[in-house]
């Protein structure tokens, strides 16, 4: 049993990518004591997430940062995709999935990171599954600490892309908060015996006071992803788009 991880470096600060092993999923896990991203190197790695491809081929799609931008391509937190090597080393020639691009992924306003004062923008927790012949890549974005965290998909014909947005600049498909539930995202998925998926995710509550796990049915309708406690909003709020 593999889990992957993500520690900060007390003396240097940063997060990278690690892994433990274990004889059974509830542990003891032992750290294998090599890093998969090398931290001096890329100093924020987090959020990874492993896939199976079809053919046996694993990779890990993950959270780093990026530092050039230009008018259509922000200054931020993104995604990439690295193939493993094996279940403890990445190839090294990590991909990029998606870069942030639209207003509603800022992280925070004249943010100061890596030695710059500027808008910074995110889209983490990456989770990926495969339906249908096509792939999806569920990221959230925006941040997660206010209502302007949501999550959002990309759509593959390929494991390594191109990926392709299906949505538009007005916000998040998939979740985005809704009365009760704010700033839901990051989730993970699980399928029953009887092949019905569900999204286990964490958001604030109405007081937000308490960030909570929730777990909600993914359905799927002519490839298109949806959870019933979301759509009717992000349905009501796209009409007037």
């Amino acid at each position: 049993f593999y889990m992957y991880y993500h520690p900060c470096r007390a003396e240097k600060g940063g997060y990278h990518i690690r892994v433990a092993v274990a004889d059974q999923p509830e542990g003891p896990y032992r750290d294998t004591g090599v890093p998969m991203t090398d931290p001096d190197k890329n100093p924020f790695a987090i959020d990874s997430h492993a896939f199976q491809d079809d053919d046996g081929q694993w990779y890990m799609f993950y959270a780093t940062d990026f530092l050039d931008f230009n008018e259509t391509t922000f200054r931020g937190t993104a995604l990439v995709v690295d193939r493993m090597k094996s279940m403890t080393e990445l190839e090294g020639n990590p991909q990029v999935v998606m870069r942030a691009h639209w207003p509603w992924q800022r992280y925070k306003a004249n943010q100061q990171s890596h030695g710059v004062v500027a808008d910074w923008y995110t889209l983490e927790g990456p989770t990926v599954c495969k339906r249908n012949g096509t792939y999806y890549c569920f990221y959230s974005g925006g941040c997660y600490q206010n209502d302007s965290y949501g999550v959002d998909w990309l759509e593959a014909d390929s494991i390594l892309g191109p990926w392709r947005e299906t949505g538009r600049e007005n916000g998040p498909q998939l979740m985005r908060s809704v009365p009760g539930v704010i700033g839901p995202g990051h989730h993970s998925m699980v399928t029953t015996p009887n092949g019905i998926d569900h999204v286990i995710y964490h958001a604030w509550n109405k007081e937000m006071t308490d960030r909570q796990m929730c777990v909600d049915r993914l359905d799927w309708t002519d490839g298109r992803p949806s959870i019933k406690r979301f759509q009717k909003y992000i349905s009501k709020n796209e009409s007037k788009n």
